[in-house]
């Protein structure tokens, strides 16, 4: 089983452009259900067995969500195996997954994120180096990934777009503010990037945007690190992450009446499902849409006919 999941990840880097967060997790999926099932042969694993994995991961009390991706990883797997004839039938075929509750992302107020663009200390090169993530996050709605993938060459300060390299290395152009924008180019020019300090050192990654404080890429492990620090001075820690600024412009997008398809295309979204969250998020934009598709409302208010009292009016109260 260990070779052939060597092979699998090795079939993922390569044909399926798979990223390396991706590699690492998947590997960590199928090394968990190895020491289960402590096969040696593949072949040898069926339903059972797979029920059996899922009840241990039950009975170690595993999230839901646990649960799915450590499914999902052996789906991919044995569909690989079955694709390479190295088992003649899917012992997944009919498992089926537990149901994962749908959680509506809460998004940030205007006042909330002002408050937590003032937390980084820009006095100093780290701190304007945060800001300038803050900002970018707001402008563009990026996944943390996509952030420290950027490069130098991907930043177009005259059109006010960058470069993107989203899931499955997938590109797409998107605008940037010109707060964004600018944050961006001060950082990129601003003079200690180019010294050692006591508290950073000087650029070593010539290609990457966002760096270190040794000089190298920054890291989403790094990047989580900084902002729930900033959560937390701001206040803002208990209900929201670096990921809730993402929904937040998004709602926000909306909000100011941008469609869908082209939230869809910012976000970097696969299928429009997704983007449609967004939707059940803000009750003022469900307010606008009912007013805009009620055919007897249409965005006005419409006048009560009054009637006179009689008698029997009496008997209602």
């Amino acid at each position: 089983m260990k070779e052939w999941k060597e092979k699998f990840l090795s079939y993922l880097q390569a044909i399926k452009n798979g990223s390396v967060h991706t590699l690492r997790n998947y590997g960590l999926d199928l090394a968990d259900f190895q020491k289960f099932a402590e096969v040696a042969d593949i072949k040898s694993v069926d339903k059972r067995m797979i029920r059996g994995y899922l009840a241990h991961l039950n009975q170690k009390q595993a999230t839901k969500r646990t649960i799915l991706r450590r499914l999902s990883a052996l789906r991919s797997f044995f569909k690989y195996l079955l694709k390479e004839g190295a088992i003649s039938q899917n012992p997944l075929e009919e498992i089926d997954a537990p149901k994962l509750e749908k959680t509506i992302p809460a998004p940030l107020t205007r006042e909330e994120i002002d408050r937590l663009f003032q937390q980084p200390d820009t006095q100093t090169y780290l701190g304007f180096r945060d800001r300038a993530i803050i900002e970018l996050f707001y402008s563009s709605g990026l996944r943390i990934s996509e952030l420290v993938g950027l490069n130098r060459t991907d930043f177009d300060v005259e059109n006010l777009t960058l470069r993107v390299k989203g899931k499955g290395k997938k590109e797409r152009v998107i605008p940037i503010t010109k707060n964004a924008s600018a944050w961006i180019n001060s950082y990129l020019q601003h003079p200690e990037r180019v010294l050692d300090s006591d508290l950073h050192q000087a650029e070593k990654n010539h290609e990457a945007i966002f760096l270190n404080k040794w000089g190298e890429r920054l890291t989403v492990r790094s990047v989580d690190r900084n902002f729930k620090l900033y959560l937390k001075q701001s206040g803002l820690a208990a209900k929201a992450t670096p990921h809730t600024i993402r929904h937040t412009i998004a709602t926000h997008w909306l909000e100011n009446g941008m469609d869908l398809k082209t939230i869809q295309t910012l976000l970097g979204h696969s299928s429009l499902a997704t983007t449609t969250i967004y939707t059940q998020v803000s009750a003022k934009l469900k307010k606008v849409v009912y007013d805009k598709a009620h055919p007897l409302v249409k965005g006005k208010d419409l006048a009560v006919p009054k009637r006179e009292e009689t008698h029997e009016d009496e008997n209602l109260i």
